[in-house]
């Protein structure tokens, strides 16, 4: 059996990281119950852990990438994970509501500046033309824990005890701090970006397009996935065993999603991709509210949808790398804020109308609409890129 190159091992140790945040930061969903009655507080309180751990990825992406810009990649990603390991582990020690509170945010802190890092480190280390399927191998940890690990957390904080779900995330952590140190190549001490390269790589009305496209686009797939249980029980007639099929289903199309996603970019351009990522994702959400009676048709459009969110991925973190030359590390932490913020976002919106009764299928639409405004602001900044290229052309 041949050995693992490098590179090969550089991605496999960033990726177990994705495994291990997409495990916290979804695995607690499917224990809350257990959460709260363990803590003595309410379904509702229990939900605040959830919006601490976000708020946590909010605050530290851009903070702990800028205060980490002037070190070596490679320290940056094992200091991460350790404080990610530390954290995470002693979730399973929180005796109370406050205390649990404030350790989900500590832990959420490394999430986005790791992917920001990480993300920018695996396109370093690829072979040319190959970067966006290293950031999709990178992310193919985030989507396999959506398939493996959820739920494999999931039964065990229900059948053990919900602290159980955060050993197992300590355990990834420390394995993905051993892979980091011994697979992890060194890379140079970043040279000190000037003052006002480092504004124009920021400050560029590209970037920050994208962000708020990921912001506003993305929500879409959060409105759904929010309230998938409900969706499935009420309007399909499924069971809650049925669930967790469904949820592994979307998970299965994330992980092919997500690899289909970097071909798109060596075939589109990284903006023309995502554009097309969000119509795809506008439309099947849409179909979605139709097809949502049906029972088996339902299920399908799970893998559907987890499929067509996905190819997203690597074209957006591209896109994102591309538009902030000089600070693409930042930049990339800023893209996993914006992806919060639309968790939060698409979660908020989509239970308005159910609020005013409009029932379990208004989520998909009001889904559908934010990522046709995703689509909209793709289809603006491809538009806008053209015109400035055809102007240097002429000049």
């Amino acid at each position: 059996m041949p050995a693992l190159s490098t590179y090969t091992k550089a991605v496999i140790a960033l990726a177990m990281g994705a495994f291990g945040i997409a495990l916290t930061e979804f695995v607690i969903m499917g224990i809350l119950p257990r959460v709260a009655g363990a803590l003595e507080v309410t379904i509702p309180q229990a939900g605040h852990f959830i919006s601490a751990y976000a708020l946590g990825v909010v605050v530290g992406a851009p903070l702990l990438t800028r205060l980490a810009m002037r070190w070596p990649s490679r320290q940056i990603l094992l200091a991460l994970m350790v404080w990610f390991t530390v954290f995470n582990s002693l979730s399973a020690l929180a005796e109370d509501y406050y205390s649990l509170l404030a350790i989900r945010f500590l832990a959420g802190l490394p999430h986005g500046a790791y992917f920001g890092v990480g993300a920018v480190r695996a396109a370093q280390l690829a072979p040319k033309g190959r970067e966006a399927r290293a950031i999709a191998h990178m992310f193919s940890g985030f989507t396999l824990a959506n398939v493996l690990g959820v739920p494999l957390g999931t039964f065990i904080g229900n059948s053990l005890h919900w602290g159980a779900s955060f050993v197992m995330i300590g355990v990834v952590g420390g394995l993905t701090v051993l892979s980091l140190y011994l697979w992890m190549p060194p890379a140079p001490v970043p040279e000190r970006t000037p003052p006002g390269q480092r504004q124009k790589g920021m400050g560029g009305w590209e970037l920050w397009a994208l962000l708020g496209l990921t912001a506003i686009g993305t929500g879409g797939f959060f409105a759904w996935y929010s309230y998938i249980a409900p969706l499935l029980i009420e309007v399909s007639g499924h069971t809650e065993t049925t669930v967790s099929l469904a949820m592994i289903l979307a998970g299965t199309g994330m992980v092919i999603g997500n690899l289909f996603g970097a071909r798109m970019v060596e075939w589109l351009r990284p903006v023309r991709a995502t554009a097309v990522g969000m119509a795809g994702m506008a439309g099947m959400l849409a179909l979605n509210a139709l097809a949502a009676q049906h029972p088996v048709a339902v299920l399908v459009m799970c893998f559907v949808i987890g499929a067509v969110t996905f190819t997203m991925a690597a074209p957006i973190q591209m896109s994102i790398i591309d538009a902030s030359a000089g600070s693409e590390m930042l930049a990339s932490s800023f893209n996993q804020s914006a992806f919060n913020i639309a968790n939060a976002a698409g979660a908020f919106f989509a239970g308005l109308p159910i609020a005013m009764g409009y029932g379990f299928r208004a989520p998909s639409l009001v889904g559908a609409l934010l990522a046709a405004t995703g689509a909209c602001i793709a289809l603006v900044i491809w538009q806008r890129k053209r015109a400035l290229e055809r102007r240097r052309e002429v000049f």
